[in-house]
């Protein structure tokens, strides 16, 4: 599963420490498939675990300090006083069940549907990470639990991407909302989707409005090269100011439409319905590990990154918009 660190101007814990949190996540990913995975094949009912679905705006302030929270909390105290030798200490901590909850209602059979629920519930939690800190929440829109885009590059796309989701940077004092970035560990993918109607035709050139045809019909819009090259811009710009040698990418990617752009922009990488299952096989299954670069390009969208957050002390009342 993908990493995704940053969603529109929500608070993130990777915010806190980048090169830090990717491997924790990993373990506690591991670690919470692995004992759930044990004791289905040992016959436990998981439909007993059932515990209802914690909303992605919760009313009770209690329950903003989970045990996820507490663990997070806690292991940061510990690592700031005390020494390697503490190492069984900090095992018993990332042993904890991180709040993690299942809402199971009928026993899986199979291996593979048990795989779907774990990855089902791991993905609100994942959402619930990129949206909150041990002292900081921000309300979230519940469309992003339907989108299903999210969903297939946060659950199908290896550990080792970092994933943020229309980020909105503070440029020169304004918010700029960038289109959809992924960093991997060898390229900043910089993507814009063209998706409406199901086999829409998109018909494109150099000129700032393109043609879209479905059945009949035919309409203009605005040309989805524009934000995307904006949004490639304003990383590339950010990388140079850092000195960071990453190379960034285009894409223009549509899962349900067809994309015809003559003389195809040399510097796109244009992928339609047609060739989307193989391209994004093909992004499954990169094995390299995380790199240092990696985590400076991330480290360096993250610092221009604007957080609107409420701090879980006080309530709404203490509305904060961060400005980086």
């Amino acid at each position: 599963m993908a990493q995704l660190v940053k969603l529109l101007d929500y608070v993130s814990r990777y915010e806190q420490d980048l090169t830090r949190y990717p491997s924790q996540y990993i373990r506690l990913k591991r670690y919470q498939w692995e004992r759930m995975k044990t004791q289905w094949e040992s016959g436990a009912d998981l439909s007993e675990w059932r515990r209802e679905m914690e909303e992605v705006e919760e009313p009770e302030e209690s329950k903003w300090f989970s045990p996820l929270l507490r663990v997070f909390g806690q292991r940061k105290d510990v690592e700031a006083e005390q020494n390697h030798s503490n190492c069984e200490e900090e095992k018993s901590s990332e042993e904890d069940d991180f709040g993690f909850s299942l809402n199971v209602i009928h026993n899986p059979s199979t291996l593979e549907q048990l795989r779907k629920v774990y990855l089902d519930q791991l993905f609100h939690f994942q959402i619930k990470w990129a949206s909150s800190t041990i002292m900081d929440k921000s309300r979230v829109d519940s469309r992003f639990l339907r989108d299903t885009l999210l969903r297939s590059f946060a659950q199908q796309l290896p550990d080792n991407y970092l994933l943020f989701y229309y980020p909105i940077l503070l440029l020169k004092k304004a918010p700029v909302e960038l289109d959809i970035i992924i960093l991997t560990p060898v390229e900043c993918m910089c993507i814009t989707v063209l998706e409406q109607q199901d086999v829409a035709a998109f018909s494109g050139s150099g000129d700032r409005f393109w043609l879209k045809k479905l059945g009949e019909k035919e309409t203009k819009l605005l040309s989805p090269l524009i934000a995307l090259n904006r949004t490639e811009k304003i990383i590339s710009g950010i990388f140079k100011a850092q000195e960071i040698d990453f190379p960034v990418r285009k894409y223009l990617i549509s899962r349900n439409g067809y994309i015809d752009h003559p003389g195809s922009a040399f510097d796109v990488d244009i992928i339609d319905r047609r060739a989307y299952d193989n391209w994004f096989s093909s992004l499954k299954k990169m094995s390299v590990p995380m790199k240092s670069t990696q985590f400076k390009a991330g480290q360096a969208i993250l610092d221009l990154g604007q957080t609107t957050s409420i701090s879980r002390l006080f309530g709404e009342e203490n509305y904060t918009e961060e400005e980086k």
